[in-house]
C-alpha cells in the first residue's frame, strides 16, 4: 500500500464527503439518538460503496492512456464545478430528505435496527454521488486499488463519524459553503494537473 496515495485520497474525498447529502442524512440520524448504531449502519454502506468503485475505476484503466486521461480531467472539472456551484441548500434538503425517511427513532428501537436504517439510506444516498464517482477517478489515475481503497473508505468513515457524533457542533464552526468551496477549489487544482498532463 501506498501511504502517499491513501493520504492524498482520504483529504479529497472527505472534503468532497463533508458538505454532502449522506453527511447531512448522518447528521439528522444522528441527531434522533444511537449514533454509534447510525455510524456502524453508514459506515458499512460507505465500505461497500468504497469497494464497487475502486473496480468501477479499474474498468476504466481499460481504456486508452489520452482518453483515460480526459476522463479523469474532466469528472475533476464536472466535481469542481458541482462544488462550487451547486447551493449548500439543496443537499441540506436532499440529506434531510434521505434522513426523515426512515421515521423517528423510537426509545425502543433496538440498535440493530436503528444500523440497518442507516445502512439503507447511505446505501441508497450514495448511488452514483461525487465522493463514489471521485473514488472511480482516483483510482484510474492512481492504480492502486488497496491505497486507493483505504483512503477513500477511511474518508467517508471519518465524516459519518462527524456527522453521527458531532455533525451539528462542525457545522457551527464551518459552513458548508466554505467546506464546498475547499473541496471545489481542491478538485479544480486536479483538474488542471490533469490538463497539464493532456497537453505537455
Amino acid at each position: 500500500m501506498n501511504l502517499a496515495i491513501a493520504a492524498t485520497v482520504f483529504g479529497l474525498v472527505a472534503v468532497a464527503e463533508l458538505p454532502d447529502k449522506t453527511m447531512i442524512a448522518n447528521i439528522v440520524m444522528g441527531s434522533r439518538g444511537r449514533p454509534f448504531a447510525v455510524w456502524v449502519g453508514s459506515t458499512s454502506a460507505f465500505a461497500i460503496h468504497a469497494a464497487v468503485a475502486v473496480v468501477a475505476g479499474r474498468f476504466l484503466q481499460l481504456l486508452p492512456h489520452r482518453v483515460l486521461e480526459t476522463v479523469i480531467a474532466v469528472a475533476f472539472g464536472l466535481g469542481a464545478l458541482y462544488l462550487l456551484f451547486v447551493p449548500e441548500k439543496t443537499e441540506r434538503r436532499k440529506g434531510e430528505a434521505e434522513a426523515t425517511g426512515e421515521g423517528a427513532v423510537l426509545p425502543e428501537t433496538p440498535s440493530w435496527r436503528v444500523s440497518v436504517g442507516a445502512f439503507g439510506v447511505i446505501l441508497v444516498g450514495e448511488i452514483g454521488d461525487l465522493t463514489q464517482l471521485l473514488i472511480v477517478n482516483l483510482e484510474a489515475r492512481y492504480k492502486s486499488p488497496v491505497s486507493v481503497f483505504t483512503g477513500g473508505f477511511l474518508a467517508l468513515a471519518a465524516v459519518g463519524a462527524f456527522g453521527a457524533f458531532s455533525g451539528q457542533a462542525l457545522l457551527r464552526v464551518f459552513s458548508l459553503s466554505l467546506i464546498r468551496r475547499i473541496g471545489g477549489v481542491a478538485l479544480l487544482g486536479f483538474c488542471a494537473y490533469s490538463i497539464y498532463g493532456l497537453v505537455r
